[in-house]
């Protein structure tokens, strides 16, 4: 028996009467495809549900986690490159920094900030991808160096969150200037007797990876992050060889002593704060 018959074929909805779904409302898993919403996803520290993929998140997003009820105090905030090379590619440096400042509402690759993780004072310095790939320019080496100053007075811990494609070619031999200074300044902290607590994210490669990435006291990552100086095609091209399964993932660092372990985004400051207090008692 028909209940109900269809009197007219296709959508007959006109479209000043069709209602668009706003934008960002939902959250769809690059790798398992899983669709929740945005605000499930954000809850859920920006993992997936069901498959435990992390999302790249940024700077603020880390030091929501971090820091106690989401508090802290930035410093060098407007520290912005200069154009010493006057360096020009497919547009001038000049004006490529301006249009990602203006895209991302960051003025560099990296953000540093001072607050309490359970109750622990610490400095923390952020990198954000989102920022011309997260590549390590003359700001970043500065802002890491006044950061480290900044935990070395207050006597505190110290951490940095790597995520970069490594040193910022706008930038030539200055930007690779930046490893030095940066493993100099990390001296100074580790003859201060304070803790440096490096988390590699994804991605952590080049320049940062030969550098301070991997100069922690206590070297911790995120599951399935791209960790590695070249990356597995230049190495592939360069050994002319296949790669293992894995190659570069923070599980493959870890199976291979680059790691003292790796921590699911929800326990982040759980473990940081066990480190914290492990070094400072």
């Amino acid at each position: 028996m028909v209940w109900f018959k269809r009197e007219k074929e296709g959508i007959t909805t006109s479209t000043k009467d069709k209602k668009e779904t706003p934008e960002g409302l939902w959250h769809k898993c690059p790798k398992c495809k899983t669709v929740v919403t945005a605000e499930d996803h954000a809850k859920n520290f920006y993992v997936c549900d069901r498959c435990s993929n992390h999302d790249r998140i940024g700077s603020e997003e880390y030091f929501q986690i971090f820091f106690d009820e989401g508090k802290y105090k930035e410093f060098d905030a407007k520290l912005t490159s200069g154009d010493p090379l006057k360096f020009t590619d497919t547009k001038k440096y000049t004006d490529r920094i301006k249009a990602t400042q203006a895209k991302t509402g960051l003025t560099d690759a990296i953000r540093c900030a001072k607050g309490d993780i359970d109750g622990q004072p610490t400095v923390i310095a952020a990198m954000d991808f989102a920022f011309i790939g997260g590549s390590m320019g003359s700001v970043v080496g500065e802002k890491i160096a006044r950061a480290i100053d900044q935990a070395i007075k207050a006597k505190c811990a110290f951490m940095i969150i790597s995520k970069s494609g490594g040193a910022r070619m706008m930038e030539a031999g200055l930007s690779l200037m930046q490893l030095a200074k940066t493993s100099g300044k990390l001296t100074q902290l580790a003859d201060a007797g304070l803790p440096y607590i490096s988390f590699l994210t994804d991605p952590t490669t080049g320049g940062v990876t030969a550098s301070f990435a991997m100069l922690g006291d206590i070297n911790i990552a995120e599951p399935g992050a791209l960790i590695g100086f070249a990356g597995p095609r230049v190495v592939k091209e360069t050994i002319g060889r296949d790669l293992p399964d894995g190659f570069q993932t923070s599980e493959f660092v870890l199976e291979h002593g680059f790691l003292d372990y790796i921590v699911e985004r929800q326990n982040l400051k759980t473990e940081v704060s066990k480190s914290i207090r492990l070094f400072m008692s």
